[in-house]
């Protein structure tokens, strides 16, 4: 079965860096496991455009961070500046996306971010910062 994938607009490099960050995210998150590591991306046709995911098998998001983790300059890693998934939600949110994460069954975490399809009747264009 042929699924038409649709057009997004938006940045390319702004894009580019969300997926790198969460994938950067994604392996240190497993780097001190034991055991298969396993990092998945996935990108799926939605209703009215697309939602990428970067899954990871890492330590998943602790119930203490939850509420935090896209506020600015929290982190859970030793070295971080928290900077990174808050810049990641403020990117795709100028997209008119949205960025949220879950927790990846039976370990990790499933960050998705979804982004609004192009149409030729009514062309979307990235709001401004």
């Amino acid at each position: 079965m042929d699924v038409k994938v649709p057009r997004v607009r938006g940045d390319r490099i702004q894009l580019q860096q969300v997926l790198l960050n969460l994938i950067t995210n994604a392996i240190h998150a497993m780097a001190a496991k034991d055991g298969a590591r396993i990092l998945r991306l996935r990108s799926e046709v939605h209703d009215d455009g697309i939602i990428v995911s970067v899954a990871d098998t890492g330590k998943g998001i602790g119930a203490e961070a939850v509420e935090r983790i896209f506020d600015p300059l929290f982190t859970t890693k030793s070295d971080g500046m928290g900077m990174g998934l808050s810049i990641c939600r403020s990117i795709v949110e100028s997209h008119d996306g949205r960025l949220w994460f879950d927790p990846n069954k039976p370990e990790g975490a499933d960050f998705r971010f979804r982004l609004l399809a192009d149409s030729a009747d009514s062309p979307h264009t990235p709001a401004s910062s």
